[in-house]
């Protein structure tokens, strides 16, 4: 497997590098001490640069609006924006890849004007008596004369305090059956609440709330249409794989930032008449970082690279959740060592080692919780066999 970049992938690296470090990592301490939120204006310099800098929509097909990006490509820009705090990054704009999958029409009406900045998505899954399996979901969709009637209760609805639209998963109701589907419903339809908007540990720019549905929809607001009834886990897992390996190399952002800031300030910091850096107690963590960072990143890659060359989906989704157990996991243990090399100022929120050592937590949690990942492997190393989900095939 050859992972060397080629030019166009090295420039486009490079012109998200540039544009992380000259918009958002300028902002990060303004949306901190804003709880999250940023002034009209900076949201729109963010917008409009990551516009300039042809960074929008990467996932999706150029036809649409968006970039043509390869998954090696989208691992690229995201890695570099993982090296941004507070979740600045949410303002450039985008669409979930599902939305790909819809009908001409529902891609005219939703994923179109969502990656032109004039539509906000959120995704609804998560229950509060169902949150990894989505067996237990138990939202529901019945068929009125009309089209639809559907009763949920969603929570963490990343976003869905902005959004105008939800891609949501419930259970249509056929006779005993209960067929796993995405509908798409617009947020303006009577019958959907708020009903709670907690705080989160991160501040990022959009919230979780809990929304609740009791409302009509209209008969085409399934995803894809009718013949997508009962294939929501499907498309959902569509959205896992790519969101497990896009958390992880994240996190690999994270972790060169955080080594980055903590190396050079332990180089320069010095201590009963010497760095501290020559202290083993100070050196060898970072360095068990830097093993973990290039670990992660090799990790992430490789299953990027599986995406593009269109490997067995099941391989990949166990290589997809293996990279992101690892990385996330390792990217907390970088920031909490980084911020013990840091000392008090490592406790500081203007630092952006103790930023990132409340935002890395929930990498281990959303998108899969890292015992999700783990029973991932372990059932693909069942059933693939160890050599297969190690990468040893040739």
């Amino acid at each position: 497997m050859d992972l060397a970049l080629t030019d166009a992938q090295r420039e486009l690296r490079d012109r998200a590098a540039r544009y992380v470090d000259a918009v958002l990592i300028p902002l990060e301490e303004r949306a901190e001490l804003g709880g999250g939120r940023l002034p009209g204006d900076d949201v729109a310099r963010v917008r409009e640069g990551a516009r300039a800098a042809r960074l929008t929509g990467g996932n999706h097909a150029a036809e649409h609006g968006g970039q043509g990006w390869s998954a090696f490509d989208q691992v690229l820009v995201q890695e570099e924006l993982g090296r941004n705090t507070n979740g600045i990054w949410w303002h450039m704009g985008g669409g979930y890849n599902v939305l790909s999958r819809g009908t001409p029409e529902q891609i005219g009406r939703y994923l179109l004007p969502t990656l032109r900045g004039e539509r906000a998505d959120a995704y609804a899954v998560t229950e509060g008596g169902a949150g990894s399996d989505p067996g237990g979901i138990a939202a529901t969709a019945e068929r009125t004369a009309d089209g639809w009637r559907i009763r949920a209760e969603k929570w963490f609805v990343t976003s869905g305090d902005v959004a105008d639209y939800d891609i949501l998963m419930v259970n249509v109701v056929d006779g005993d059956r209960r067929l796993p589907t995405l509908f798409l419903v617009d947020r303006d339809r009577p019958g959907i609440e708020v009903v709670d908007d907690p705080p989160f540990t991160h501040n990022y720019p959009h919230g979780h709330p809990t929304v609740r549905y009791d409302c009509e929809v209209a008969a085409d607001a399934v995803l894809g249409g009718e013949e997508m009834i009962g294939r929501g886990g499907e498309l959902q897992n569509e959205w896992f794989v790519e969101e497990r390996i896009h958390i992880a190399a994240r996190c690999v952002g994270a972790m060169r930032r955080l080594l980055d800031e903590a190396v050079a300030w332990a180089i320069g910091r010095e201590q009963f008449g010497g760095r501290i850096y020559d202290y083993q107690g100070i050196s060898f963590p970072l360095a068990d970082s830097a093993a973990d960072c290039a670990a992660a990143r090799l990790l992430t890659y490789q299953v990027a690279q599986l995406v593009d060359d269109d490997a067995d989906p099941k391989l990949v989704h166990g290589r997809a959740a293996m990279a992101k157990l690892f990385a996330s996991e390792a990217a907390w243990r970088c920031a909490d060592r980084c911020v013990q090399v840091l000392g008090g100022r490592g406790y500081m929120r203007t630092f952006a080692a103790e930023r990132f050592l409340r935002e890395l937590r929930v990498d281990r949690i959303w998108e899969g919780t890292s015992e999700i990942q783990r029973l991932i492997v372990a059932r693909g190393l069942e059933k693939r066999g160890v050599e297969r989900m190690l990468g040893i095939e040739g």
